[in-house]
């Protein structure tokens, strides 16, 4: 399993609508693609709080790269008109799992 975290800094005037977008239509179509185990959308706690992360899970390199390409390490992948929400061009990192998740 391969965790993919897509960060972006969002415009204050546009943090709850690019949210909302997140949740109503890239996270669904995200869940409806081959290889990926799911996924949820974070915003910053921080006071100024425009900062998102999408951590996704996804089955192997081959899933990633069937929904982001060749490019899948370091290539982040934006729906159409989603760059106008951000104040610069998002990031990806990827991560491999050391421990299940931990119940407290």
């Amino acid at each position: 399993m391969i965790i993919r975290i897509w960060a972006g800094q969002v415009t204050a005037d546009r943090i709850e609508e690019f949210c909302a977008h997140l949740t109503s239509q890239v996270l669904p179509q995200l869940g409806r693609t081959d290889g990926c185990l799911g996924g949820e959308l974070l915003r910053s706690v921080a006071e100024d709080g425009h900062r998102v992360l999408v951590v996704s899970r996804w089955r192997d390199e081959e899933a990633l790269r069937g929904y982001a390409g060749p490019m899948w390490r370091i290539r982040p992948v934006c729906s159409e008109g989603e760059l106008h929400y951000l104040m610069h061009p998002p990031e990806v990192t990827h991560f491999m799992p050391i421990t299940a998740p931990a119940t407290l």
